[in-house]
């Protein structure tokens, strides 16, 4: 019996063992630290109070802002030029695009500081319908000049069914000739447009993978509303090679359509690596159900699972759009919500693989929607007025303290509008997490296409239920808070705190909508 893959083995036991214990470990002290709920200071009739659960979670800020400046740090440190030796298949999925996004993601492809010899484009459509068509026209007309290869596919890879076919010599084909044609296109040109039978997003990144074969080194995926930086490549390609351990790199991806809306993907892999998870990565079951959505999530975690690291560069950068409406993007998040559980189930499979901190912010981002949750009902029911507004300052408080960190990070002080995120979360977010818990096999594209309404309002339901919590809970404190004395000097100390808090929260929101 070799030595090595014994060792290799003994290592792998060990490290799994040690990452449980660690998981646990954290688990255990952030549930202990919140039902303790222990005191290190406070005021006066303790009206204002700090614990050991908000020392835990400051250091937890911390800690993430600094490894936050590291990362940064050796970002902006990477030297190491692009080799432009490297192939690249560029992926694009499309789907009911608003055809303006896609003549700015299609120009923006076209301007690339890539070496056009080592670039080839695919672009696949989900859907083969005559209204579908302008994509494939204006994919056609953008690159004219390059000789393009558009094909309407009746199928896709999975919906063909053989149909016994006597080929010249009387023998018997089983395979979709369209197929064929497909794969031979895009191996033989640099350019290509494909609509296909509608299967969803998944559908479509398969067939552009599946039909790459080994032709590239690296690949790289966006979506149709996406508008490229001209250096997004080069350094996507700039951080895969300067280790052989990366496996995939994601990008900057900022807001395209930043003034439609007050709420508002782009990744390379290594081509070798993707083509042996492709298979699994497209047939993924959860809970005896085929996997729709979360694809680009699911990528991540095959390259985690294989023990390659997946890394983030902002110098590779790239817009795109955002939902405008309201609807529509808690239609988006819901769907996110659900493939993030998911894929967290996945992904803490393959802990042991990686660094500890991995193990540490998927615990402590997974727990705290349940943290935060049970503290909202506990104090709108059974807190003071006073103990509902304390924790809507500290909640605002962290969020414009990681704003501003991130405008020093990123010298830009747009990033000052984080700070919002947090009453998008409390609002919206918290509730559309658990009705995503209680759908995740409910599976669709998810977001519509761009050209349609969004007619999908049963997100709303848990946001609605959500309200009637926090208002009957309100009302409640409310009328209780009414039937107290306010002439002690407890009530006399908390009406000011109050007062000052009240105001100092509004003129907050005042500042912020007037800086909008």
């Amino acid at each position: 019996m070799e030595l090595k893959p014994v060792l290799r083995k003994t290592g792998t036991i060990i490290r799994l063992v040690l990452t449980i214990f660690f998981a646990m470990l954290v688990l255990g002290l952030m549930v202990w630290a919140y039902v303790k709920g222990f005191k290190l200071a406070s005021s006066p009739f303790n009206i204002v109070s700090f614990g050991f659960y908000g020392l835990l979670l400051g250091l937890h800020v911390l800690v993430q802002s600094l490894f936050a400046f590291v990362e940064h740090w050796q970002m902006q440190a990477r030297k190491e030029p692009c080799s432009y030796t490297k192939t690249v298949g560029l992926t694009i999925s499309a789907y009911q695009e608003d055809p303006v996004y896609l003549r700015e993601c299609l120009s923006s492809v076209r301007n690339l500081k890539y070496p056009p010899e080592l670039l080839k484009v695919i672009m696949v459509v989900d859907g083969n319908a005559e209204d579908d068509r302008y994509m494939m026209d204006m994919f056609r007309e953008v690159f004219a000049d390059q000789d393009p290869g558009c094909y309407v596919w009746d199928n896709n890879y999975h919906t063909w069914e053989p149909r016994k076919q006597t080929d010249a010599e009387g023998g018997v084909d089983e395979v979709d000739y369209q197929r064929r044609v497909v794969e031979d296109l895009i191996n033989s040109k640099k350019y290509v447009c494909i609509m296909q039978k509608w299967g969803g997003k998944r559908e479509v990144m398969y067939t552009a993978f599946k039909a790459l074969k080994m032709s590239v080194d690296y690949v790289q995926v966006c979506d149709s509303d996406t508008k490229l930086d001209p250096l997004a490549t080069v350094e996507l390609c700039r951080v895969l090679e300067s280790n052989h351990k990366y496996g995939a790199v994601g990008g900057d991806v900022m807001i395209l359509n930043m003034k439609d809306s007050y709420i508002s993907f782009m990744s390379s892999l290594r081509n070798d690596l993707l083509q042996q998870f492709l298979e699994s990565w497209y047939h993924q079951k959860f809970l005896g159900t085929h996997c729709t959505f979360g694809d680009d999530r699911h990528l991540t975690n095959r390259m985690l699972s294989m023990g390659y690291a997946t890394k983030y560069t902002a110098l590779s950068k790239c817009y795109t759009e955002t939902p405008a409406q309201f609807l529509r993007w808690l239609n988006q998040q819901t769907r996110w919500t659900k493939s993030y559980f998911r894929e967290w189930l996945y992904n803490a499979m393959w802990w042991h693989k990686h660094s500890l901190w991995m193990t540490y912010e998927s615990i402590v981002s997974g727990i705290f929607p349940f943290f935060v949750t049970a503290t909202v009902i506990m104090l709108f029911w059974s807190g003071s007025i006073w103990d509902v507004l304390w924790v809507l300052c500290c909640i605002q408080i962290i969020g414009l303290v990681k704003a501003a960190y991130a405008c020093l990070l990123r010298k830009n002080i747009i990033m000052i509008f984080m700070s919002l995120y947090s009453v998008l979360y409390m609002t919206s977010l918290l509730p559309a997490k658990y009705f995503a818990l209680l759908t995740m096999n409910k599976s669709n594209w998810g977001t519509s296409g761009r050209r349609k309404i969004v007619g999908n309002y049963i997100p709303v339901l848990p946001l609605s239920v959500w309200a009637a919590i926090l208002l009957s809970g309100l009302c409640y404190n409310i009328y209780w808070e009414s039937t107290r004395i306010w002439s002690s000097d407890e009530k006399q100390l908390e009406s000011k705190f109050l007062i000052y808090s009240a105001v100092a929260y509004v003129c907050y929101w005042i500042f912020m909508i007037s800086l909008y």
